[in-house]
């Protein structure tokens, strides 16, 4: 009899709870499953929406991600809301919760700040050879907290977004040519003009120099001996570095071939009879010092 007392009481307890949250679970339920299929139509569209608009292909899947992820929370409200839960109350410790969150995660925000303010204002894209924060490379990803770069010799740096935001940035991408600037030394007695034309020659042979705008040699140092000329031609951006070792090599080669040759080094020699320590003169022959400045 008690087993059979306490079954009924299962079962009608059981019917009870059925009958009072069956339909909120089944409607949650539902709406969770329903919401999540529109949310994914949703964000699939506003995506390729991004896309068409121009925006980067790395920065595309930032603003789907973070337009699909308040979407999911706005679902999660209305299926705790179903369930009878006050979300006036939920909301309260969601707040709380994140208060505490941000203020032990100070320097993650700063970093989420500084994304937001390069993803706003720009300074740079995915692809741009950038100079920041003591480190040059190619921006690879442009993530929430941290911007990606991959240097000369293949190393990947990861930048935090908020010192990099509010430092200074080197862009040599964003003009469509860039300089590339090569100091040479000659002798004093050399002829500048045949030198200028000897140099201009062999860069415009290399690969990847521009015809316009065109090269340029100017004088950039003069000294007893020596005449400093620095070599300026033009390229892509992204033939840099190609254009600078093949410069070096083809102008040095050129100089040669044509004899011009460097600044040679000078040395003043003062003669002066020796002495020992005491000041007194040595003994015997007129000993001398060589004095090399």
């Amino acid at each position: 009899m008690e087993m059979t007392t306490w079954l009924n009481t299962a079962i009608e307890k059981g019917t009870e709870f059925a009958v009072s949250y069956g339909p909120k679970i089944i409607g949650a339920i539902l709406t969770y499953w329903i919401g999540s299929i529109i949310i994914r139509k949703i964000s699939g569209f506003a995506r390729k929406r991004i896309e068409n608009s121009g925006v980067d292909a790395t920065l595309a899947p930032f603003f789907a991600n973070m337009f699909q992820s308040i979407l999911k929370v706005l679902l999660v409200l209305s299926v705790v809301g179903i369930l009878g839960v006050e979300t006036t109350s939920f909301a309260a410790i969601l707040a709380a919760a994140g208060l505490a969150i941000g203020m032990a995660l100070q320097g993650s925000l700063g970093n989420f700040a500084g994304g937001v303010l390069l993803l706003i204002f720009r300074p740079f894209s995915v692809g741009d050879v950038i100079k920041a924060q003591n480190f040059e490379g190619e921006v690879q990803e442009i993530l929430l907290f941290v911007t990606i770069l991959k240097t000369l010799d293949n190393r990947v740096i990861y930048i935090p977004n908020g010192p990099l935001a509010g430092g200074p940035i080197e862009n040599y991408s964003r003009e469509e040519w860039r300089r590339v600037d090569m100091d040479f030394k000659i002798s004093g007695a050399q002829d500048i003009d045949q030198a200028r034309s000897v140099m201009l020659t062999a860069m415009n042979n290399v690969q990847g120099v521009a015809k316009t705008p065109e090269a340029t040699v100017a004088v950039t140092g003069l000294t007893e001996y020596a005449t400093q000329l620095q070599a300026r031609p033009y390229c892509k951006p992204a033939d840099y570095y190609n254009v600078w070792v093949a410069c070096q090599e083809a102008i040095k080669k050129s100089l040669a071939t044509h004899n011009i040759i460097g600044p040679t080094p000078s040395q003043n020699v003062i003669v002066s009879q020796a002495s020992d320590y005491l000041g007194h003169k040595t003994k015997g022959n007129n000993n001398s010092a060589t004095i090399v400045q």
